[in-house]
């Protein structure tokens, strides 16, 4: 059980780190791969969609952790 826990928050802490830079990375680059100048409404819709990421990954981590906690509960 400690084990689970452990790389579970092991887990939390390397994805809050690549969201982390993923939005340092947006919120500083100037020009995308593309060539295409990042304005503040093209950095917007990047942070928007970097965020909805992070919501899909946050319910797949509660889903997880339900079915984790009734596994070790029985």
């Amino acid at each position: 059980m400690i084990i689970i826990k452990i790389m579970w928050w092991a887990i939390n802490i390397v994805w809050l780190i690549i969201f982390a830079v993923g939005a340092i990375f947006i919120g500083v680059r100037e020009v995308d791969a593309a060539g295409v100048v990042q304005t503040p409404a093209i950095k917007m819709i990047s942070f928007a969609i970097l965020g909805i990421v992070f919501i899909v990954v946050v319910l797949f981590q509660l889903i997880f952790l339900f079915f984790v906690r009734k596994s070790t509960t029985q």
